[in-house]
């Protein structure tokens, strides 16, 4: 086996699906070119094809195709559905929505479904086209709007990542329409514990950011995220994952894993510039959501104006967002003390979604949870779980 670039320190690397990545800043226009020429040549030599676009594993129909999502409904044959609908708010981070639902027995939305509520939706996210470039973060909230109008007008609203922010200001801007909230891995406040991207985002000039959307012709290209990645790493990236594949080759099983995850992994979604530089600016620089200070749809948003039951999962080693981004919110938020849980989990921060140890042991409890909070007694019932 030969040896890989060696890991940098914390402070110093980004885990590889999250977007305000440094290296993809740092990367000039003819530098990503060559990265990418490099990827292409050892993926021919290997006799590796670009992987196909990823896929749901569990059968689902699309609900409403909307400018930035289509949403998908996943619902259990013969399973009574609960009054209100679990939404699941996916990260818009330059991946597929699938990370809600990568493989059997790697799936929240399976998950979920076998906890109790019958009626599972997906916010699946569209790359940007040209046209989608100056789309904002009130567009994205628009078109949340409608998401939850289409399935009644009220959801236990389940946020990832990206998402976790997104549902928060949701949560904040129509407080009625959301029966209960569930934050897993969200950076609230940003500005909270100590972390890579908070790292990055305090010492990058907004310019940087601004010299690749402009690059992109007004967009944060997949492509640009993906060779940034990819160059964190370069040795295990561009030689050492193909001698692992070539040593695996007769193992059946890590060749459907491997092909699972380049599926996901090498199919990067194009953002909109507008929506990107003003996440970056507005939220990971200024952190004006978690201050009050963020305005969306005309209104500024505060998260006190938030009192629902409120659900805030994080990972022990999660150098994304830290728990201290993520547990922030029980201080910020209006709910009262009873009806606001709080657990930590073993493992960083992809396994918060797809991990199959958090998926066996920390959601069927927070499906529990939620089915707890869907009676109309639900006010006078206390929650199954407080804190962690």
């Amino acid at each position: 086996m030969m040896p890989t670039t060696p890991r940098k320190p914390a402070h110093e690397h980004t885990v590889p699906w999250f977007w305000p990545l440094a290296a993809a800043m740092e990367l000039e226009q003819e530098g990503l070119r060559i990265v990418e020429d490099n990827l292409r040549y050892i993926g021919a030599a290997a006799g590796i094809e670009a992987p196909l676009p990823p896929q749901w594993a569990t059968a689902n129909r699309i609900l409403r195709d909307l400018d930035t999502m289509r949403l998908r409904e996943f619902t259990r044959p013969g399973h009574a559905a609960q009054a209100t609908p679990v939404l699941i708010d996916a990260p818009y981070a330059g991946h597929a929505a699938t990370i809600a639902d990568y493989a059997a027995g790697q799936s929240l939305v399976e998950t979920l479904l076998d906890g109790g509520p019958g009626r599972v939706l997906v916010t699946d996210w569209k790359s940007a086209s040209e046209d989608m470039r100056d789309f904002d973060i009130d567009k994205y909230l628009i078109d949340l709007d409608a998401a939850v109008e289409a399935v009644g007008g009220r959801v236990h609203l389940v946020g990832l990542c990206q998402g976790g922010w997104m549902s928060a200001m949701y949560a904040c801007r129509f407080p009625t329409k959301v029966a209960s909230l569930v934050l897993a891995g969200a950076p609230i406040d940003t500005a909270a514990g100590d972390g890579p991207l908070k790292h990055l985002a305090h010492t990058t000039p907004l310019s940087t950011y601004a010299m690749m959307v402009a690059a992109g012709g007004g967009r944060m290209l997949g492509r640009y995220m993906l060779a940034g990645w990819k160059n964190m790493h370069p040795g295990e990236q561009y030689l050492g994952k193909f001698i692992d594949l070539y040593e695996h080759i007769e193992d059946r099983n890590y060749i459907e894993r491997t092909e699972r995850f380049e599926r996901w992994y090498e199919n990067p979604l194009d953002l909109p510039g507008v929506y990107y530089l003003q996440a970056i600016e507005l939220l990971f620089k200024e952190n004006r959501f978690a201050e009050g200070r963020f305005v969306a749809l005309g209104q500024t948003l505060s998260l006190a104006t938030i009192t629902c039951p409120l659900y805030l999962l994080a990972g022990e080693d999660d150098d994304i967002t830290p728990p201290e981004q993520v547990f922030a919110a029980a201080r910020l938020v209006g709910s009262p003390p009873a009806y606001v849980c709080r657990k930590l989990v073993p493992g960083g921060h992809i396994g918060l979604f797809m991990g199959t140890r958090t998926l066996a042991q920390a959601w069927p409890a927070i499906a529990h949870w939620i089915a707890a909070w869907d009676s109309p007694r639900a006010a006078h019932t206390k929650p199954l779980e407080r804190s962690a």
